[in-house]
């Protein structure tokens, strides 16, 4: 038997709280292989399910785009997702609040905010599934974020990676739009260099949520290219 389908209640067990309860509730099935096979990433991927879930009931019901989302970011197969949805379902139809979710991934990630970061990221990742991010979701994820312990500039840095507004690409590079050219270079450069995919494999996330390490460089260049092309330098 595979380890996926006996790990799932020992790794719900050792989260505890709503989202070991919530991983609890598929112990023994094949999609534990693919979203648990560690605890770290257990919490990551249940927290990730969770908190979609929630976010899509600001909306009325969780929509197939949005649990397509989930699926691309975890390389779960087509024969899985009848599961996924029903796993979304049962998150959102959950008594527990977002706030608990939020809150226990937090704690448990208290000494690791790339990780936190990274779960933000994909939390985005799920509200653009419809090619819109509406104004309830980004309630809901500035209050996410806010427990997860980005306020102020350092929830709109993340933001800005997803949702245009007017000095994006300062703001995606963190930087003041009285920044200095070679302020701007270094920044990025350094942006870039920390956020390289091989990071996150290096923190044990699960493999294919790597790829939003892809995403964000890709917006990190993209801002760049476009600081680079208003102010004219190379």
């Amino acid at each position: 038997m595979p380890l996926g389908l006996i790990g799932g209640a020992g790794v719900g067990f050792v989260l505890g709280g709503p989202l070991g309860a919530l991983l609890g509730a598929i112990a023994g099935h094949a999609l534990v292989r693919f979203i648990a096979p560690t605890p770290k990433a257990a919490a990551f991927s249940m927290a990730l399910i969770a908190l979609s879930a929630k976010m899509a009931k600001a909306d009325g019901v969780v929509v197939e785009a949005e649990v397509q989302a989930f699926r691309e970011v975890f390389e779960i197969p087509e024969s899985e997702f009848e599961d996924v949805a029903r796993l979304f379902n049962l998150a959102k139809a959950d008594t527990a609040g977002f706030q608990s979710y939020a809150r226990q991934v937090a704690s448990l990630f208290a000494d690791e905010p790339d990780t936190r970061e990274d779960l933000l990221d994909a939390l985005f990742h799920v509200a653009k599934a419809d090619h819109a991010v509406h104004e309830k979701e980004l309630a809901f994820l500035e209050e996410v974020a806010a427990i997860l312990g980005f306020t102020g500039v350092a929830y709109e840095r993340i933001e800005a990676r997803h949702v245009r507004r007017p000095g994006d690409p300062y703001a995606v590079l963190d930087l003041s739009p009285d920044a200095t050219d070679a302020e701007v270079k270094a920044r990025w450069r350094a942006l870039v260099a920390t956020h390289h995919p091989d990071k996150l494999m290096a923190r044990g996330l699960p493999p294919a949520a790597i790829k939003l390490a892809g995403d964000r460089v890709a917006a990190l260049n993209a801002a760049y290219e476009t600081i680079e092309r208003l102010r004219g330098f190379k």
